[in-house]
């Protein structure tokens, strides 16, 4: 098994990331143009708690080696299974995924969590541990546990520069619609 771990600060509040995190896979995003589709299959609020539980399914274009795919059968698309918990009480986001495709030769569980820093900057954790699934053969499967590791390396450092991407337009599009509001308000913004 192996583990990356990430971190990283957003200068966004708490309430702007778990926001702009439903459009992380959006044309805002132009550093995640691997994710080809995003579906919800449920959602619900606790009522005790008030945590709002989502089940997603990620549809992904296929970015592994050529050699890794050769070994494993070639697929265009693979999945993920993502569940998100937001607690509005503790301010946390915690997303737990596993990977559907090749599950039955790799396992990757993935956890990241976004909490407060401040009233003005918002903690990133991810940590996601790769196990390959192919029998005694150390050195296949350190291989192919090295590759993912450095493809997750690759992927977070595209993922924290897109949704930097969504947070700034995010932030951008609120601001305009607050101020849109504000002018209908003292009824200066003619409405069409």
């Amino acid at each position: 098994m192996k583990v990356f771990s990430n971190s990283h600060t957003f200068n966004y509040s708490w309430e702007e990331v778990s926001t702009a995190n439903w459009r992380k896979y959006c044309p805002w995003n132009d550093k995640s143009t691997h994710v080809i589709a995003v579906d919800t299959l449920a959602r619900e609020v606790d009522p005790a708690t008030g945590i709002l539980r989502t089940e997603r399914l990620i549809t992904c274009k296929q970015s592994a080696p050529e050699w890794l795919k050769s070994m494993m059968g070639c697929m265009e698309t693979s999945q993920v299974f993502e569940t998100s918990y937001v607690d509005p009480v503790a301010k946390t986001v915690t997303m737990v995924s596993q990977n559907i495709t090749w599950a039955n030769l790799v396992n990757v569980q993935e956890t990241v969590v976004y909490k407060p820093l401040d009233a003005h900057r918002t903690q990133f954790e991810q940590d996601a541990r790769i196990t390959a699934l192919c029998g005694g053969w150390q050195r296949i499967k350190n291989s192919i546990e090295d590759t993912l590791v450095t493809r997750f390396r690759e992927n977070a450092m595209k993922g924290k520069e897109g949704f930097e991407c969504v947070l700034a337009m995010s932030r951008r599009v609120f601001a305009e619609e607050r101020e849109k509001e504000r002018l209908r308000s003292e009824g200066k913004m003619v409405t069409a």
